[in-house]
């Protein structure tokens, strides 16, 4: 099958992922788009899983303010080299993240860093929930385990659909742009402002 420049073009919107890697990929793929994707996202995982041992001590520290001026972010992220964190597909990246964190209601990075009182308090909330509702004690804890998952991902930026492309979460966003631009990243941690709250 003829691999087009509109094929590539789509692929490239879906997944972010250079141009001659989505050829590729098409070609690998027979032409099968959704194969394709598969294939990019296997290899920007195995890529990025490969390089996330390596130290990242350089990096940006990027901002975005939101058009009506009441909210705002700041973002750190870091890679390996100072030749990398003044590329602009790596400062596009970085203003990428402050944008999606300025618009979703995300609360950490990584799961790993949500607060266990938090987890508790919400648990809580859902078994009351459970129990005004009827539901039998056996099914409570397997409720409240799905719910307690989705609100975890819910509020974990790596775990969110970028607002750019919603077929891609943060971490497949962020492992593309490892294979694209061939460092390690990590999104280190950021604020997020909004006019009349408290920090």
């Amino acid at each position: 099958m003829q691999i087009t420049a509109q094929m590539v073009k789509e692929l490239r919107e879906k997944t972010g992922i250079a141009m001659m890697e989505c050829k590729k990929a098409l070609t690998e793929c027979g032409g099968d788009m959704e194969k394709a994707v598969d294939y990019l996202r296997k290899r920007g995982l195995a890529t990025a899983e490969k390089k996330a041992g390596r130290a990242t001590t350089e990096g940006l520290i990027g901002s975005y303010i939101h058009s009506n001026g009441k909210i705002g972010v700041m973002v750190e992220v870091s890679c390996e080299t100072d030749f990398v964190a003044r590329n602009d597909k790596f400062k596009e990246f970085v203003r990428d993240i402050a944008m999606h964190i300025a618009a979703s209601n995300v609360l950490v990075v990584n799961r790993d860093e949500i607060d266990p009182a938090l987890i508790e308090k919400e648990k809580s909330i859902y078994i009351e929930q459970m129990k005004n509702e009827k539901k039998p004690e056996n099914i409570i804890e397997k409720i409240v385990k799905g719910k307690i998952d989705k609100f975890c991902s819910e509020i974990t930026l790596t775990e969110q659909k970028f607002i750019k492309n919603p077929d891609l979460t943060i971490k497949d966003y962020t492992s593309g742009k490892i294979a694209e631009i061939g460092e390690n990243i990590i999104i280190q941690r950021f604020t997020k402002y909004t006019l009349g709250e408290s920090a």
